[in-house]
């Protein structure tokens, strides 16, 4: 654990950090972004959608929720053996980590054997697997932890006062109890929120607290721009200010330094100058694909030249892991040095 990592942030210390000057606030958090990170190095993730629509939960932004009407067809959970395909694609593309998501309000018990073996055939391919299938139960976390599940994605979506005025469905403690489940089973934890909801500045703070005040920071923060789908409610809302988003990225890598913070849901609709103004205040992880369960994202090959172009290069499946042994002897090392100096 770093110097900097805490979880008793304040909401003052943080509505000081987010509204400092601009220039500032991205130069602290590429500051602390390289304590902890290669600052030229992205990890890449892949998500495929493994069973779509007539979700039970009422999110205004899900274009598979069954409460509004979309262009979303329901399909049924897919073959063990398609996901599997789709896993050995995306590795081929560079992907390190191969994520399923499903629209369930929980799996139900005949779906459990079916999605522990997607678990089990992506991780023979030598890739991290992700789930996000809604509400767990212990057992089911045991279970996906058995099977060699890596991650689980179950994001807080936005802060607990706004939370109200997006889902009915489900209350924010229920989303604190899953996570809270997944972490004791021993997974690492995806967790993160969706900006441009109509949210105030104050929500995107509170959000980022909770996060970062979470008992141990997740190891993965997706930082989403709501994709405005039509038939959902927000499908009209107002855009976000460019700014505001980068803003929120770069506080997260502040409170978060030792997370990978992913752009995720948006992208498509970001500039480059844009993608790239996010990476510097700390964003070091994203979605490779053409599709984001079903919103659309840039295509590989766009994301292939945009990293060359910054001299991005995709971060290998140890080099997270390899960097921090070396953070973690290198500071043994200067306090062994201390503790000889000092005697």
């Amino acid at each position: 654990m770093g110097t900097n990592t805490r979880h008793n942030w304040t909401y003052k210390e943080v509505e000081k950090i987010f509204n400092q000057p601009f220039n500032d606030l991205l130069f602290q958090a590429q500051g602390i972004h390289r304590e902890h990170f290669n600052p030229n190095k992205i990890q890449i993730s892949t998500l495929l959608s493994i069973k779509t629509g007539a979700c039970p939960e009422d999110c205004k932004y899900c274009p598979q929720s069954a409460h509004y009407q979309t262009d979303i067809e329901k399909e049924k959970l897919v073959a063990v053996q398609s996901v599997l395909d789709a896993a050995k694609r995306a590795k081929e593309i560079g992907s390190t980590r191969f994520c399923m998501g499903a629209a369930w309000r929980n799996p139900l018990k005949k779906d459990m054997p079916y999605v522990l073996e997607m678990v089990r055939s992506v991780k023979s391919l030598g890739m991290e697997t992700c789930m996000t299938l809604g509400r767990l139960d212990e057992e089911q976390a045991e279970q996906l932890a058995e099977a060699g599940l890596d991650y689980y994605n179950h994001n807080l979506d936005t802060s607990p006062e706004f939370y109200g005025q997006i889902i009915t469905t489900r209350t924010y403690e229920d989303r604190l109890q899953t996570i809270s489940k997944v972490r004791y089973a021993g997974i690492k934890v995806c967790c993160g929120g969706i900006l441009g909801m109509g949210e105030t500045q104050k929500d995107r703070i509170n959000l980022l607290i909770q996060l970062a005040n979470l008992p141990e920071h997740p190891e993965s923060v997706p930082i989403n721009m709501l994709v405005k789908v039509k038939g959902t409610p927000l499908e009209k809302i107002e855009d976000l200010d460019p700014f505001e988003f980068i803003r929120t990225v770069a506080v997260a890598r502040i409170l978060m330094p030792e997370s990978h913070v992913r752009l995720s849901a948006g992208r498509e609709n970001m500039s480059e100058e844009m993608q790239a103004m996010a990476f510097f205040a700390g964003a070091n992880s994203i979605f490779y694909g053409e599709k984001l369960l079903t919103t659309p994202n840039p295509q590989s090959e766009k994301d292939l030249i945009l990293m060359k172009r910054l001299g991005i290069r995709p971060e290998k499946k140890n080099d997270y892991e390899d960097e921090v042994h070396q953070a973690v002897i290198a500071e043994s090392l200067i306090i062994a040095t201390q503790k000889k100096d000092c005697c």
